[in-house]
């Protein structure tokens, strides 16, 4: 999630909406193939899971529709991957949010979520999920306020238990993920498209 969902921790930002810092103003849009390589950096400097970079590669050409990153002054300093599931194609799963340190704090992560729920698409969004466990406060928080900005509900659930884990010998054990569904939308969302 945020350093967040999916099968991700994150480390959100719960905080306020507001710009960035003094700096100049963040930018938000879909990755390019460009932003791959900066997207899998700030996975590698953060709480989240690792992924292998072609994952990175893979979201920005297949599914830059429903991601979303944020750069200012060129530097990639947030991003939010997330699809619609196949079978649930009014919910927008939402799997990583990452902010890198000098934007946390500002509510970018609040800003990328909101940016992929406003996209013009085809299909109507009701819902979002995500996963997060059970000591990500900070993802938790998020979600949970966003649920309320939304005027909606925020249901949640066991998803996958620690046993699903690869564990053991050097490797750390994993932590349960819960599952957090947001929804129904009193109005439906726009869905993103695969669309860049």
């Amino acid at each position: 999630m945020s350093e967040i969902p999916g099968s991700g921790r994150s480390t959100p930002d719960a905080g306020s909406s507001a710009a960035a810092g003094p700096s100049a103003p963040i930018e938000l849009r879909p990755p390019a193939l460009a932003d791959a390589q900066a997207m899998w950096s700030l996975v590698r400097a953060s709480t989240l899971d690792d992924n292998s970079p072609y994952a990175y590669l893979m979201l920005a050409r297949y599914h830059a529709g429903t991601c979303a990153v944020a750069e200012r002054d060129g530097a990639l300093v947030g991003f939010v991957s997330a699809f619609v599931p196949p079978e649930q194609p009014d919910t927008l799963f939402v799997w990583q949010v990452g902010v890198s340190e000098q934007a946390r704090g500002t509510g970018l992560a609040t800003r990328l979520i909101a940016s992929l729920l406003e996209r013009e698409g085809t299909a109507p969004l009701r819902y979002l999920e995500a996963t997060v466990t059970p000591s990500n406060l900070a993802s938790l928080t998020l979600f949970r306020r966003l649920a309320e900005r939304l005027g909606t509900r925020c249901r949640e659930s066991r998803c996958f238990p620690s046993h699903l884990f690869p564990g053991g010998g050097d490797r750390q054990h994993h932590e349960e993920e819960l599952l957090l569904r947001i929804g129904p939308f009193t109005t439906p969302r726009p869905a993103a498209t695969n669309r860049a």
